[in-house]
């Protein structure tokens, strides 16, 4: 059993019963939030790049929790000279955590921190916790190698961008979900910011229409996949 929790943008927590997984922590400065900083107790924290609607609230987790900040390497490194603990990985490359496993993959966006260091690659991600694997796509645009991850994992559920501008659209968000044929997709990195809005129903039809399932998660909802 996972459950799944929607903190809104792209963070979400995952949760086996045993232990905490949160990805892409962004609450502080997000007006969508609907926790604090402080309500996050998970003890391993992912990162899939270093822009400030991603690494967010990451590090001040960390501190809180005695916990590890999973990153492609560059990103770990710099968290690790602010004072966190932190696991090296990079694309393609898998790990068994206490959690379960996890894989990055290749994402096409960048990643920065807000002073302009170059943080490495951005990263997609693959978790297997609970009995079932997620895939967070990260900020990404559409890639056709989405379906080597489909055919590699057969994934119960896909959290994907739909918000353009930055990454996918919503009709290229349609053809990932096809590409990778996930049990359930769910929409993610929209209305945070005038510049990213979206409308996460369209999506969830047109993905109905490619007879595929969609789920819309309301800001702070727990779901069971």
């Amino acid at each position: 059993m996972l459950k799944l929790t929607y903190l809104s943008h792209s963070s979400f927590i995952l949760d086996d019963g045993n232990e905490q997984v949160v990805i892409d922590p962004f609450i502080s400065g997000n007006p969508n939030s609907p926790v604090k900083t402080g309500d996050i107790k998970s003890k391993y924290i992912v990162l899939t790049h270093a822009h400030s609607d991603h690494l967010g609230d990451g590090i001040a987790i960390a501190k809180a929790n005695k916990g590890l900040i999973i990153a492609v390497n560059e990103l770990a490194n710099y968290v690790s000279g602010q004072g966190v603990n932190a696991h090296n990985m990079h694309i393609g490359g898998g790990y068994n955590f206490p959690f379960g496993r996890l894989k990055f993959t290749i994402a096409h966006h960048g990643s920065s921190t807000n002073d302009g260091l170059c943080m490495g690659q951005p990263a997609g991600v693959v978790i297997t916790m609970g009995g079932k694997k997620v895939y967070h796509t990260g900020d990404t645009g559409l890639f056709l190698d989405m379906k080597l991850i489909g055919e590699l994992d057969k994934i119960d559920a896909m959290l994907l961008p739909i918000g353009d501008n930055f990454t996918m659209g919503i009709d290229d968000a349609v053809k990932a979900v096809e590409f990778v044929n996930p049990a359930l997709a769910i929409p993610m990195h929209y209305n945070t910011f005038p510049v990213i809005k979206a409308d996460p129903e369209e999506f969830k039809t047109k993905v109905t229409q490619i007879g595929k399932n969609c789920r819309v998660m309301s800001f702070g909802e727990t779901i069971t996949l």
